[in-house]
């Protein structure tokens, strides 16, 4: 096979389907618009849920695009061969347009062309669904790929757990799938498949053929079109075509690993236990730097993706000290990948001076109480040791207590700012554990703000278009332009989470409002509720959008053309939708709660009533 950097694979996937009637579109932001069950985007296919459902995109119904993501399950397992929090998805999809004998072939063609990947045919296994009680297995994507070139002998039929995709978060667009192996060596045994854990196959690539809408009720509608979502983690690709055995082997990590040998003095690879600290480093300071540099970039704090943020980059701090990484090294890894992915993501440069800021400061913050913490967390593991050792002396069945309790893991997090995780993780390295319900219990005791409570997450999202949501997405417009008319012309949207009761909308603003400030906005906007205003859409092109005074807060998602809502003389801006046909519709609004969410950002909430 040939060798591929990850500028040369981006390329090449992306000409690929421009090629076949495709239109690439740029990444969306790593923080998910108005979807309340899922902290970050954390697939391709996430930013395009309402198109997924049978809403016009206005680039049309064949999109490509490497799409940047975030899955935050797996932290604890970042170290290993091949486990990123952050990823590149390259990705294509069919609006209702072809579906599995058009795609199929594509894929088989882009494998094994010797313009495109060119791996061998018999060198690539696949798995198609193999049917359950709900549905039949796909013997078309087997006919098909048989038909491509695959051999019969490397197609397998796969339960649901293997071949079954989506959706992104609680409900939405979902399907069965086939996905795509290389094959690196024989199979450990005549019954090994993909499935197996041996190494013999390593997946590249996934076609999801979507079908059902998951709703809230966990039942599956039929859509009212049939979708293509495929999905390449870039990571992952370039590890498998170039023959590495880790990921963090590939072109996208060199220049960082350069510099933390540089900066501790140490090897990747001279030791498991230094591996595994500079694959941390790597992948939490690369999460942290994108996560920062996002067009709606976050900052640390100890709620929803502020907590994650924090968490991350205090957890590459405690890695880096195993190395002896100098303290105030995280903004200079950052800058190798500033460097390295500016060209494709320019927000990163835009924001290359506020990425190193916030990573200095939580470092800085961390570290000042990161030595007094750990002798902290030293004297729960002795204290533990000395009265297992007394009562095993009184008593020979004695059973040894290996739990830290909840209060102390709050007091590691109160006072010496360890997130619950950190200090779990710490736990299972000296063969320990930590009570979790003790823990949220003494969290909430003290009237504080958990990742468990973070994580609550509501049971609907937007992309559900329900009346209710929709009503209070319009609401989100007007209330942006109010804040923009009451505080400054700089305040912009910095997130927003809606769901069937309320609105939550973050916006930068340096200072608490003044009560005054929050009665004006909520005149403002029931104001013009009242004066029961028509809600007007127009599809034109970005360009047009700009020059008309447009606000577009998240335009990298958008292709050459957008959709536009304009509100009277009162609001216009770039939106997906859905929205109320009139203001009138939307009942009165009102401000329920006004706070800090994180640094110079606020946080409302409010209804309609």
């Amino acid at each position: 096979m040939k060798a591929y950097t990850s500028e040369t694979l981006r390329e090449m996937y992306l000409n690929f389907f421009k090629d076949r009637g495709h239109k690439v579109i740029p990444s969306a932001s790593l923080i998910p618009e108005n979807d309340p069950t899922v902290l970050f985007t954390t697939a391709g296919m996430h930013p395009l849920v309402p198109y997924l459902l049978g809403e016009k995109h206005p680039a049309g119904n064949r999109l490509t695009d490497v799409q940047k993501c975030v899955r935050t399950g797996d932290i604890d397992d970042v170290g290993d061969e091949r486990h990123c929090t952050f990823f590149e998805m390259l990705g294509n999809w069919s609006l209702g347009d072809y579906f599995k004998k058009e795609m199929i072939p594509w894929s088989y063609e882009f494998l094994t062309g010797e313009n495109y990947l060119g791996i061998p045919s018999d060198k690539i296994a696949v798995t198609v669904f193999g049917g359950d009680e709900t549905l039949p297995k796909d013997d078309e994507a087997a006919e098909l790929w048989e038909k491509a070139g695959i051999q019969k002998e490397n197609i397998y039929f796969m339960p649901r757990e293997n071949n079954w995709w989506g959706p992104a978060g609680t409900t939405g667009p979902c399907g069965t799938d086939t996905e795509m192996f290389v094959i690196r060596k024989p199979k450990c045994s005549p019954t090994c498949n993909p499935d197996c854990n041996c190494g013999a196959f390593l997946e590249i690539w996934n076609d999801v053929f979507m079908r059902f809408n998951k709703t809230i009720d966990g039942n599956y509608e039929e859509l009212s079109q049939k979708n293509v979502d495929t999905g390449m983690g870039l990571e992952r690709a370039l590890c498998v075509l170039n023959g590495k055995s880790s990921v963090y082997e590939t072109d996208l990590f060199e220049n960082a690993i350069q510099t933390i040998s540089e900066l501790t003095g140490k090897t990747y690879g001279e030791s498991e236990e230094t591996t595994r600290a500079f694959r941390v480093l790597l992948d939490h300071t690369r999460t942290a730097t994108f996560m920062i540099g996002d067009e709606k970039g976050i900052v640390p704090s100890n709620t929803d993706q502020g907590y994650i943020l924090r968490r991350i980059i205090r957890r590459a701090v405690r890695f880096g000290r195993k190395i002896d990484l100098p303290e105030g090294s995280l903004a200079k890894i950052s800058k190798t990948f500033v460097e390295k992915y500016q060209a494709v993501y320019p927000e990163l440069l835009q924001n290359a001076d506020k990425i190193a800021e916030e990573l200095n400061k939580e470092e800085e913050k961390f570290t000042k109480t990161l030595q007094q913490g750990l002798k902290e967390f030293e004297k729960c593991i002795n204290g533990l040791e000395r009265k297992n050792a007394f009562m095993s002396q009184k008593d020979p069945n004695y059973v040894a207590e290996k739990v830290i309790a909840g209060k102390q893991a709050f007091h590691l997090y109160d006072t010496y700012g360890f997130p619950v995780e950190i200090t779990d993780e710490m736990a299972k390295e000296r063969g320990y554990g930590v009570d979790m319900a003790g823990y949220k219990t003494a969290f909430e005791e003290h009237q504080s703000k958990s990742k468990a409570g973070s994580e609550q997450k509501f049971a609907c999202g937007l992309a559900d278009n329900k009346e209710a949501t929709t009503k209070l997405h319009t609401a989100t417009h007007l209330l942006h332009a109010a804040l923009k008319k009451v505080l400054s012309p700089d305040v912009n949207q910095k997130g927003s989470n809606i769901t069937e009761e309320r609105l939550r909308f973050d916006f930068n603003y340096p200072q608490p409002m003044t009560t005054e400030q929050i009665k004006a906005v909520e005149d403002m906007v029931n104001d013009v509720i009242k004066q029961d205003l028509p809600v007007v859409m127009r599809e034109i092109s970005l360009e047009e959008a700009k020059a008309e005074g447009f606000t577009g807060l998240f335009e990298s998602k958008y292709g050459e053309r957008v959709k536009t809502y304009t509100i009277g003389d009162f609001s216009k801006e770039i939106c997906g939708g859905p929205h109320a046909e009139r203001t009138g519709l939307l009942g009165t609004f009102k401000i329920q709660k006004e706070q800090s969410c994180a640094s110079g950002v606020r946080r409302i909430k409010a209804v309609l009533v």
